[in-house]
């Protein structure tokens, strides 16, 4: 209908689970890790739960296609069945043979037996045995205690089965019953997947028309993905239907862009519900249900190099570390909270490390910084994240019940961070004790192109933008390409980032650093203008 009028290859939006449009949020990410953590956990349960349409399923395929060659798995998505059932198709989807049982299906026993003697030949070739369940929340007791005996197969060294439960949240309360108590003792890993923030749900969108051929400014303006975000709740599944309605009625209409109106418009359409701004929205569990879940993210969001907010929950701390600066106050909905004027004397000591000075009370990211300085922050950092930006940041730390301030990482090495208080005094301990406490949110700086707006998912999404782009990728000298978005990714794999072909904030920062820009060093730290 639509794509051809748009320049598309193929529909963006399908609600079909597309492991081609995986695109993982830091949460998605996690989840993902979650499952592959599985398959070396030494056997037990793995449970993923979220709402739906959250993205479980499309996680979970794209989880089956990234197992080694070494493990096998069977996947089944349909548990309403008996334990009898159940353990039948188990061996039905690894390929089990059963014995002939003219008087009637195979007993109990002997679908056990028969799994049990062909786990033991897998073990003995060397390949590990994972069994998937989707919808898992519709398992009964009787089948759930039914697996908790099949991870009993083992043999002195290891369990022969992974099982790996996917289900929507009521799965975590089966599995907390009383009578499950045994069941849950064998969980070893467990992750619940969250909607994606307002500026996850803008590179969602920007993500699936990349990888169905889009090429230039998006068809959404600004306005229109503000409003996709509000109506659909950052679900994957309601962004999908909502934008393709939407796209559909620019199509009808002879509109290349899409804005709010025409989202609100679709919006009344695609879930019968007058969407109305401001309004309160309780969207029904049974509209988000229409079909398969979409959505999600091939490597680690955090290196996409999209919008610089990015909003999830917290990890939870386990001690303080000394001398934070006060806690913080709360921000703007979808962005982290950004630190409160008792922080101040960090900014400025953060911001003098860049040659820059901010007034009294100045805070980066809440308002104008001088030259071309520009804010970036996470709320889910880690280790890998700081040594992939390779410059100073400030870290929220994070108390057992709340948080506890903020910590300036001014160098890492050895083990060792180097932090500076307000009056540029620095102090070392060990990076364990720091990362102990760190909440994953985190602040830094960055140089921004000049006169472009570089904040967005992809600063080529304007003429001057990718006339500036490949000009500096010529610097960089990358090989030239037909298109723009194939040096791109050409770059973004060269520095380990996503390889998406959106020049976010995360790829211009490396291509600072690939064309010699001097700038503060968080792993070998040097002299930076302004610095005290």
């Amino acid at each position: 209908m639509y794509a051809a009028y748009f320049g598309l290859e193929q529909l963006p939006f399908s609600i079909a689970p597309d492991p081609r449009y995986l695109f993982l949020s830091e949460r998605h990410r996690e989840a993902l890790a979650h499952l592959l953590y599985g398959l070396d956990g030494g056997g037990g349960f793995v449970l993923l739960t979220g709402e739906v349409g959250a993205g479980k399923t499309t996680v979970c395929r794209g989880f089956l296609q990234q197992m080694p060659a070494h493990c096998c798995a069977a996947y089944i998505f349909n548990p309403k069945l008996s334990a009898e059932e159940l353990l039948a198709t188990v061996c039905d989807e690894f390929g089990v043979a059963l014995p002939d049982n003219r008087r009637g299906p195979p007993s109990i026993k002997q679908c056990v037996d028969a799994l049990n003697a062909w786990l033991l030949a897998q073990h003995a070739a060397g390949k590990s045995c994972v069994l998937v369940i989707d919808e898992a929340q519709s398992l009964s007791g009787d089948v759930l205690e039914q697996l908790r005996l099949l991870t009993n197969l083992e043999t002195d060294e290891k369990k022969l089965l992974q099982i790996i439960l996917i289900g929507q949240p009521e799965l975590r309360a089966l599995v907390a019953r009383p009578e499950l108590t045994q069941l849950a003792q064998r969980v070893i890993a467990r992750y619940h997947l969250g909607a994606l923030s307002k500026g996850e749900t803008a590179q969602y969108v920007a993500h699936r028309l990349a990888v169905a051929g889009w090429q230039g400014p998006l068809p959404f303006a600004p306005a229109a993905l503000a409003r996709v975000h509000a109506l659909s709740g950052g679900v994957p599944r309601r962004i999908n239907l909502l934008c393709d309605r939407a796209l559909l009625a620019a199509y009808a209409a002879g509109h290349k862009q899409v804005d709010a109106r025409r989202v609100s418009a679709a919006a009344r359409e695609v879930f019968a519900h007058a969407a109305q701004p401001g309004a309160p929205r309780r969207w029904p569990l049974a509209l988000a249900g229409l079909a398969g879940g979409v959505l999600l993210t091939g490597a680690a969001l955090a290196l996409s190099g999209h919008w610089p907010w990015r909003s999830s929950t917290p990890r939870a701390a386990s001690a303080p570390v000394a001398a934070p600066a006060a806690s913080a106050q709360a921000g703007a909905a979808g962005a982290p909270t950004a630190p409160a004027a008792d922080e101040s004397a960090l900014w400025r000591r953060l911001a003098s490390l860049w040659g820059a000075q901010l007034p009294e009370g100045a805070l980066p990211c809440a308002g104008a910084l001088p030259g071309e300085l520009a804010c970036w922050s996470t709320t889910q950092g880690d280790e890998a994240l700081l040594r992939q930006l390779d410059r100073p940041v400030l870290l929220r730390l994070q108390g057992p019940a709340a948080p506890t301030g903020f910590a300036l990482l001014r160098a890492l090495h050895e083990g060792r961070a180097e932090l500076l208080d307000a009056r540029g005094q620095a102090s070392e301990q060990p990076w364990s004790e720091l990362a102990a406490a760190w909440s994953g949110a985190a602040f830094t700086l960055w140089r921004s192109p000049p006169g472009l707006d570089a904040a967005g998912v992809d600063i080529a999404a304007t003429e001057a933008g990718s006339q500036w782009l490949a000009a500096q990728l010529d610097r960089a000298g990358m090989a030239a390409a037909p298109a723009l978005r194939t040096r791109v990714r050409q770059f973004q794999r060269a520095q380990g980032l996503q390889s998406d072909g959106l020049a976010g904030p995360l790829t211009l920062m490396r291509l600072n650093r690939a064309l010699g820009r001097q700038e503060p060093r968080l792993l070998a730290p040097t002299a930076a203008p302004g610095e005290s």
